[in-house]
């Protein structure tokens, strides 16, 4: 069954919907709930997923299957319904009652094993879930992202839907559904900037900027077309911009004239520029190609570049080095130390894409391992106590393939505008056509992140 007229407000006035303009307004309502529905939300003739409806508006969290479909009841009667059995979720963001702390309510289908009469947990933050159910013996579970595993009986039984209050909104990924390999993203001047890898386009490095991770806008290019550096002749991967000190430096991989991969630097007044080059490749060697530049700080204040040695181009390992930087970040100090290598059965003949992040008494260092071309790529991790290591494995990566998402991988680690860890990276899309960009929440526990449920399929809370 589909979708109902839109937006019956309280008290059955019209509500002000999204951006189809339908039932719009034309006085200022005294106070508004924003109404966003999950990706399965069944809208047909809608494009925007967001309602506007006079009054505060919320929703119990009960979820009603209907035939194949299921639909929520909201306190003002509006009936929507979605895709699948069990598929309610939804947010809700009101400024009826002044500022709204964000948390989750999950409420349990009836074959969930309770402890109590309660049908439903109230979480503080974002919790999600990948619905996965999981069988064990005559029962099955989910596992939240909160780590909270509820129990149903018979196989396959778990059905949960979710209520988001006062966490902004919801998205889906790709956050940018057009190529965008290799995104290393900051955040700097209130707003978050990305770039991404443009090969041999006359034009190299896009930029984007945005204000919430999800939404994002074209700021010209690192290299506008007419000033790629004279040392470089194509292959422009894998930039980044980064604050050194009072200026922005753009670390980035080209192919030297020579034919060598090599990593060069830019230098500019602000994050969007215009950059100048310095003239010359920062890292450089004949007989070898290094590329996937990072930058990071340590916690004493001393700067270091990290990077790849090509080797997989060549039949040898990969390992991935980082040395001190002058206080301007325009040339490297001291001597070449060697972080780690390829030594993981799942990182096959690669590792590479590092991303440094000091946090709790550890570095941890970001990286992908095995081809980028296919579902063998993923993400892994490694913690240290100082910031040229020795670094110590996760068992295991915490990002890989998933039906839907293949090649995960090349991740920038930021904090969301609400505080919390996210990691910014590409993965191929269903075409496999190109590497689009996506958003998931890392959590941190016991010393090290995860990323449950990620690459994401369905709809999340914004980060």
């Amino acid at each position: 069954m589909g979708a109902a007229l839109s937006g019956l407000g309280c008290g059955g006035e019209e509500t002000r919907t999204g951006e189809e303009g339908v039932g719009m307004s034309q006085a200022p309502l005294a106070c508004s709930t924003r109404i966003t529905y999950g990706s399965a939300w069944i809208h047909p003739g809608r494009e925007s997923m967001v309602d506007v409806a006079s009054g505060a508006v919320t929703w119990d969290g009960t979820c009603v299957n209907e035939g194949s479909n299921s639909y929520a009841v909201l306190s003002n009667g509006w009936k929507p319904y979605f895709t699948g059995n069990n598929a309610c979720v939804m947010a809700f963001d009101s400024d009826c009652s002044g500022a709204q702390t964000c948390g989750t309510r999950i409420t349990y289908g009836p074959k969930w094993i309770r402890a109590g009469t309660g049908t439903y947990d109230d979480a503080g933050g974002r919790v999600f879930w990948d619905r996965a159910c999981v069988n064990e013996g005559s029962n099955s579970y989910g596992v939240l992202s909160n780590g909270w595993k509820p129990y149903f009986t018979g196989a396959n039984g778990c059905a949960m839907s979710f209520r988001y209050t006062g966490c902004g909104g919801l998205y889906t990924n790709p956050v940018f559904p057009t190529d965008c390999a290799d995104p290393g993203v900051i955040f700097d001047g209130g707003k978050y900037i990305a770039v991404c890898t443009s090969g041999g386009a006359a034009a190299a490095f896009p930029i984007r900027t945005s204000s919430d991770l999800i939404t994002w806008t074209g700021a010209g290019h690192i290299f506008p077309s007419g000033t790629r550096p004279s040392w470089a002749k194509g292959d422009f991967w894998a930039p980044e911009i980064h604050r050194v000190g009072s200026r922005y430096i753009a670390y980035y991989t080209a192919r030297h004239t020579n034919g060598v991969l090599s990593i060069g630097a830019a230098s500019a007044s602000s994050p969007l520029g215009p950059f100048t080059d310095l003239g010359r490749p920062l890292v450089h060697d004949v007989n070898m190609g290094m590329i996937d530049a990072t930058f990071f700080t340590d916690t004493a204040g001393t700067k270091y570049l990290v990077w790849k040695a090509d080797g997989n181009a060549v039949g040898q390992k990969t390992p991935l080095y980082a040395q001190a930087l002058s206080a301007d970040g325009l040339a490297l100090t001291g001597s070449r130390v060697t972080l780690m290598t390829n030594d993981r059965s799942w990182e096959g003949g690669v590792v590479e894409a590092p991303w440094v992040v000091a946090r709790d008494g550890y570095y941890y260092l970001f990286y992908s391992g095995n081809a980028y071309y296919d579902g063998r790529y993923a993400i892994g991790v490694a913690r240290a106590t100082s910031p040229l290591g020795p670094y110590t494995k996760a068992s295991a990566p915490i990002l890989k393939t998933v039906s839907g998402w293949e090649g995960p991988g090349h991740g920038s680690v930021v904090t969301s505008p609400s505080g919390t860890s996210v990691m910014v990276y590409h993965a191929w899309n269903a075409a496999h056509s190109a590497r689009v960009m996506l958003v998931d929440a890392i959590v941190w526990s016991n010393g090290w992140p995860s990323m449950p449920g990620a690459p994401s399929l369905q709809s999340r809370p914004l980060p």
